[in-house]
């Protein structure tokens, strides 16, 4: 016969490593209450600009696993953030994740620059409560 004491020891320590280590995994998006619609797309854009309740923006391209470091952009940096993406890749796509409480000349603003650019934009919205 052997112990199990020793056994339940390891799955103790275990079990405390990953409760410790899984409080440090910081989610690298920001949060950003978007606006409700009845209308969703399927496309799933790679590149997506945030603008934050005050006003603060940033961008973001996906890598291969979902993931990307997010930029922040002021004043003329999103007109060349737009101008690099669409030489890049002039078939991409971008999403827009606007807080709820952005001003609507703000988000008209984004619109128009990715526009000249010649960017296609999306407005990323969460589905309404039925």
């Amino acid at each position: 016969m052997f112990s199990m004491s020793s056994m339940t020891d390891v799955i103790f320590l275990l079990l405390i490593f990953f409760l410790v280590t899984s409080t440090f995994v910081f989610p690298s998006a920001l949060e950003v209450n978007l606006p409700q619609s009845s209308q969703q797309t399927t496309l799933k854009p790679t590149t997506r600009i945030y603008i934050d309740k005050d006003l603060n923006t940033f961008a973001t391209q996906s890598d291969e696993q979902g993931e990307g470091d997010l930029q922040p952009l002021a004043g003329d940096q999103l007109t060349a953030f737009f101008q690099a993406l669409h030489d890049s890749n002039p078939q991409e796509f971008v999403a827009v994740y606007a807080d709820v409480e952005v001003p609507y000349g703000k988000l008209v603003e984004i619109l128009d620059r990715g526009s000249k650019a010649g960017i296609k934009i999306v407005l990323a919205t969460k589905p309404t409560d039925n």
